[in-house]
C-alpha cells in the first residue's frame, strides 16, 4: 500500500538534510517520518474501499461462521477472552444490580460469560440472533437477557448510565471511523461513571488486519486512530494490546467512580 513515490521523496529529503547539523537533522527527520506516516495512512485508507454491508451480508457471515466453527473457533483463545471479561466483574456486589452491554453478540459466543452481571443487554441489527443467544442460557435466566435493535450506531432505548461494562468482539472490525465515533458517544451515554469497555478492533499496522481490510472484509483502522477516536470522545484509554494476530483490543473507561470494580494493568517489575 505504500507508494514508491513517497519513498523516493523521503530519500531525496534525507540527502538534503545530511548537510545540516545533527540536532536539526534529527528534528527534521522526525518531522518527515511523522508526515510520511500520516500520508501513508491516508493513502492506505483511501485505497481500501469497503462497501457498506447489509443485514443480509451479516446474516450470511454469521451462518458461515456457525457452519465452520470447528475450523475457526479456538477454544483456548475463547477462554483467554473470557478471562479478560471476568476481570471486570469479579466482585460479588455486581450480582444483584449491575448490567452489561454486548454490542454485536452474534450467536452468543461470549454472551453467557456476561452472566457475572445481573442484566445483559444485547444490541444487534439482526432479530434472528435472539433464539441463538437464548440457547446459551438456562430458560430461567432468559428474563435477565434483554435484546435491543441497533439503529446502526446505537440504541436510544438502552437506559443512560445503566451499564457497568460494555463488550464487543468481531463487530467493530466492520465499522468505519465515523461509525466508531458515533458508537463511542453512545457507549459514553449508557456507561455508569467509571464503567469499563472492552472492544475488539482492526489494527491495520499488523499484516493480518491489513489483509482483511484490503480484501474488503474488515474496515481500515489503526491503534493510533482508535486511541484518538476514544480520547476525543472523552473516554480514558486503559490498555491497548493483542491476544494474537487479528485479535487487537482496547480497554477504556468513562470518567467517574461509581463502579465498584477497579481494573488494573499488571507488568512484571524490572529490577534495577
Amino acid at each position: 500500500m505504500l507508494s514508491i513515490q513517497e519513498l523516493k521523496l523521503l530519500k531525496d529529503k534525507i540527502k538534503r538534510i545530511k548537510k545540516e547539523n545533527w540536532k536539526e537533522y534529527i528534528e527534521n527527520f522526525e518531522k518527515l517520518l511523522e508526515d510520511l506516516i500520516q500520508t501513508v495512512d491516508g493513502y492506505n485508507q483511501a485505497q481500501i474501499q469497503v462497501y457498506k454491508k447489509s443485514k443480509t451480508w451479516f446474516e450470511k457471515d454469521l451462518e458461515w461462521r456457525e457452519n465452520h466453527k470447528e475450523f475457526i473457533i479456538d477454544e483456548l483463545f475463547t477462554k483467554t477472552v473470557c478471562s479478560k471479561i471476568n476481570q471486570f466483574g469479579k466482585m460479588g456486589q455486581l450480582a444483584n444490580t449491575a448490567s452489561a452491554l454486548e454490542i454485536g453478540p452474534g450467536y452468543g459466543r461470549f454472551t453467557r460469560n456476561l452472566s457475572i452481571w445481573r442484566t445483559i443487554y444485547c444490541l444487534d441489527i439482526l432479530d434472528s440472533i435472539v433464539p441463538k443467544v437464548l440457547k446459551k442460557f438456562n430458560p430461567k435466566h432468559h428474563k435477565f437477557v434483554q435484546f435491543f435493535k441497533s439503529n446502526g450506531t446505537g440504541c436510544a432505548d438502552i437506559p443512560s448510565g445503566s451499564c457497568h461494562f460494555v463488550f464487543s468482539w468481531d463487530t467493530f472490525t466492520f465499522f468505519d471511523n465515523q461509525m466508531i465515533k458515533d458508537y463511542m458517544q453512545e457507549i459514553k451515554r449508557v456507561s455508569i461513571p467509571g464503567g469499563y469497555s472492552l472492544i475488539h478492533y482492526a489494527d491495520c499496522d499488523f499484516d493480518y488486519d491489513l489483509h482483511e481490510a484490503k480484501r474488503g472484509y474488515w474496515e481500515f483502522n489503526t491503534q493510533s486512530l482508535m486511541r484518538q477516536t476514544i480520547e476525543q470522545s472523552g473516554l480514558k484509554v486503559i490498555e491497548m494490546s493483542q491476544i494474537r494476530p487479528g485479535a487487537n483490543y482496547v480497554i477504556f473507561q468513562k470518567p467517574g467512580n461509581a463502579n465498584p470494580v477497579l481494573y488494573k494493568t499488571l507488568e512484571i517489575p524490572v529490577e534495577n
